[in-house]
């Protein structure tokens, strides 16, 4: 989730139609944190080579979730957890009309009943910030050749990447996965994600 990410999207024109009723929902909620224009952008052009399914944890109101979901060819089924019930059950009803979305409340890793997938993305859960929390076990959530996005960082300016003048653990992590080639990318000045290929199979 992006501090006011909701706020990002005034004025920006051209979103999938999917994009703007998820949009409509946080606005009524009065939900802050969406995920940004950038974020969205960076999760919708994988989506489109996904051939059965697509993951991701932290639904939120389902702005984040509708970026892929918009970009996914026929048949490619979208699931995403959303550990608050209110905010899962408004979620599911912006996808109401879209069978091969599922959102489902409760505790990220029950993304893990439904891997593996082709693009999975954390952003609630599962990326290994939170001290004593294992991060999600990439080798068994993803297929051969999937994609790992995990968002909402602050660029790093330097190597090795720093969080409060130490190490940043999390990240490095992901960066250093034996199993994933991966990468940060700079989104905007104040915005990073990695991104990550399974190099299994």
């Amino acid at each position: 989730m992006a501090i006011d990410g909701t706020d990002a999207y005034a004025g920006v024109p051209g979103l999938p139609a999917l994009v703007r009723a998820a949009l409509a929902v946080a606005r009524s909620h009065g939900f802050r944190h969406s995920c940004r224009p950038e974020q969205g952008r960076l999760l919708h052009a994988p989506a489109g080579g996904a051939r059965v399914r697509i993951g991701e944890t932290g639904t939120g109101l389902g702005v984040g979730l509708a970026w892929p979901a918009s970009g996914t060819a026929p048949g490619v089924r979208s699931y995403s957890v959303e550990r608050d019930p209110e905010r899962a059950r408004a979620a599911a009803g912006v996808f109401a009309g879209r069978a091969e979305v599922t959102v489902l409340g409760g505790d990220w890793r029950r993304i893990e009943e439904y891997g593996p997938f082709d693009l999975l993305v954390l952003d609630g859960g599962g990326q290994g910030k939170v001290p004593g929390a294992p991060p999600a076990d990439v080798e068994r959530l993803l297929v051969p050749g999937g994609t790992l996005v995990v968002d909402d960082l602050t660029p790093a300016t330097g190597w090795p990447p720093l969080h409060e003048g130490a190490p940043d653990r999390p990240r490095l992590h992901w960066l250093e996965h034996p199993a994933l080639r991966a990468t940060e990318l700079r989104l905007a000045a104040d915005l990073s994600a990695v991104v990550g290929t399974s190099l299994l199979g």
